[in-house]
């Protein structure tokens, strides 16, 4: 599928993606700079070394993505903000008004909880036998950074009719309402940051503003690419057995994998529709969004993640993977 991003879309609107430094914060960050936004980018793990993160020694940084949006035609700027501080967070959102006047696109996808979510040994386990300070954490990390940082922009946001907020999470309103989500915090943390995106609709809409939801689907983050010990350029070998045999390092279904790119793109398509608020209190998936406006991840397919889960009942089930791309 032929799809190329429209680099003068979004040229002269401000973007603040909250929680840029990797992941989903920078696909997203790096599409809006595609389409020739000015993105600050935020987040902890920064050149600077000043603020301490839940994923310390990491490589990424927020002056990482900053670069990176410019490089692709956009303007990228880089503030280290610990979103948990109230005060920084307000000093942010003077600086924007100081700066540029004005801002367009709110995208909260502060996340850092994949440490304290643990990995599968430590799912389902019921809720008096967790460690309560890291669920607690958790929950500070998914849901009052959000609150914080709209507490402190949105003011900015509503002086002009038209913004958007987007609510980064995991698995749809309807997908979470009937599935239980690794353990009580982190499904917490879920269907919180989903009732986020409608509440503030609600507050917005007399605004001309919107708010979503938006959930990408497997994304092969960073964190993602190592744990399957394969790189972004390998990573379909990863679904192929060793060349002594082994199994293959991902599971089957990381066939229906996307980059962060295609959730950022997703947010840009939200962006520039003249007719969003028709969205608006909605909680949506990328790759339904994706079949609605066309556009595509890098490698021009249109991974469908969650169509998968939903219409695939049993897992064991082979399934035509090209039905989903």
């Amino acid at each position: 599928m032929s799809w190329t991003p429209d680099t003068e879309a979004l040229r002269g609107r401000v973007a603040v993606v909250a929680g840029a430094t990797r992941g989903a914060g920078r696909g997203i960050a790096a599409a809006l700079g595609e389409a020739g936004a000015t993105v600050v980018c935020t987040g902890r793990s920064s050149r600077a070394g000043t603020l301490r993160s839940d994923y310390g020694g990491r490589p990424e940084t927020v002056e990482d993505t900053a670069e990176l949006v410019t490089e692709l035609g956009g303007t990228g700027v880089a503030a280290p903000v610990d979103h948990l501080d109230s005060a920084q967070v307000a000093a942010l959102a003077e600086r924007i008004r100081r700066e540029y006047g004005r801002l367009d696109i709110l995208v909260n996808d502060i996340w850092g909880g994949e440490t304290l979510t643990g990995g599968p040994d430590n799912w389902n386990t019921p809720l008096w036998e967790l460690d309560l300070d890291p669920g607690l954490r958790l929950l500070r990390l998914a849901v009052d950074t959000h609150l914080i940082t709209s507490h402190h922009l949105l003011p900015l946001l509503v002086e002009r009719p038209g913004g958007l907020v987007v609510e980064m999470t995991d698995g749809t309103t309807a997908h979470n309402a009937e599935r239980y989500r690794l353990s009580v915090f982190y499904d917490l943390a879920k269907a919180s940051v989903n009732r986020l995106a409608f509440s503030q609709g609600h507050e917005l809409a007399a605004h001309g503003g919107t708010a979503v939801a938006l959930t990408p689907g497997w994304l092969r983050s960073e964190m993602m690419l190592e744990h399957f010990r394969t790189t972004e350029e390998t990573w379909r070998d990863s679904l192929r057995p060793g060349p002594g045999g082994e199994p293959p390092s991902a599971p089957a279904d990381f066939a229906l994998s996307e980059t962060p790119r295609y959730v950022g793109r997703a947010v840009v398509a939200l962006a520039t529709d003249p007719e969003r608020t028709r969205w608006n209190q909605r909680s949506l998936d990328v790759g339904s969004l994706a079949k609605e406006y066309g556009f595509t991840d890098v490698d021009g397919s249109q991974p469908d993640s969650w169509r998968y889960i939903e219409e695939v009942q049993e897992p064991e089930l082979e399934a035509d993977y090209a039905d989903f791309r």
